[in-house]
């Protein structure tokens, strides 16, 4: 039996992963996955996958760009001092985007159980973002 030659870089990366280095691969994904994010939260654009015929976004995923694209970026714009604040900023604009996205599906969608699901998003990311607006960070005391 004959195995093809391996390089060197290669023979590092599956040692490296044997040896508690992680999956490259993995990282690789993981790496290239963040680098996207980056990019899309600079620019405020969200490429959309192509579909099956490889002639870019479909119908539906075109119907979302939009408000997919305001939320990472508003999403990425929203802070806070805390974690506590900055959780509370960052899922409101969350929030925010799945409201956005549950318009679309009310306005575009003729499916009954669609525009049902919608509408029950919509309503409790709405009575969500008023309790997110409404949350106080907790005094500190001294122990």
């Amino acid at each position: 039996m004959r195995f093809a030659p391996i390089t060197l870089a290669a023979l590092g990366l599956v040692l490296s992963a044997c040896d508690g280095g992680g999956d490259p691969v993995q990282q690789a994904l993981r790496d290239a996955s963040a680098e996207n994010h980056a990019a899309t939260v600079q620019t405020g654009v969200v490429s959309a996958p192509a579909h099956a015929g490889g002639h870019g976004a479909t119908p539906g995923d075109q119907a979302f760009a939009a408000s997919e694209a305001a939320m990472h970026t508003d999403m990425a714009r929203a802070s806070g001092e805390t974690v506590d604040e900055a959780y509370i900023a960052k899922m409101i604009e969350h929030h925010r985007g799945a409201v956005a996205m549950a318009d679309v599906a009310l306005a575009q969608s003729r499916d009954p159980e669609i525009r049902r699901m919608a509408r029950l998003v919509k309503d409790a990311q709405t009575r969500e973002i008023a309790e997110m607006r409404a949350w106080r960070p907790a005094a500190q005391t001294a122990p």
